[in-house]
């Protein structure tokens, strides 16, 4: 059996392929993210304000959230949100959309 390096498996996927993975990446990631703050923070499930344990439990399993449901969410942790636009030019400024 070959192994193959990371690099050389994207080289052979279709580009459509690579960006399903990688939204799908970034989907999983967000929710990883949200327990990882939950338990930095030192809240379980029944502890984040505003949000029941059940609740709580399927936003974190989410694939899809609400922006307003995320700034709740990080609100009940006691922190804020900023959504920041990234050009795909390198040399074009970031523009910051929304800081709550």
């Amino acid at each position: 059996m070959k192994f193959h390096t990371l690099d050389e498996l994207e080289q052979k996927t279709s580009p459509e392929t690579l960006d399903k993975a990688r939204k799908l990446y970034e989907q999983e990631s967000l929710t990883q993210k949200l327990r990882f703050l939950r338990g930095k923070y030192g809240l379980k499930q029944d502890g984040l304000a505003g949000f029941t344990q059940t609740a709580v439990s399927k936003l974190e399993r989410r694939k899809d959230i609400k922006v307003s449901t995320l700034i709740e969410y990080l609100d009940g942790l006691g922190l804020g949100l900023e959504i920041v636009a990234l050009p795909k030019d390198e040399n074009a400024e970031r523009e910051v959309l929304l800081r709550m």
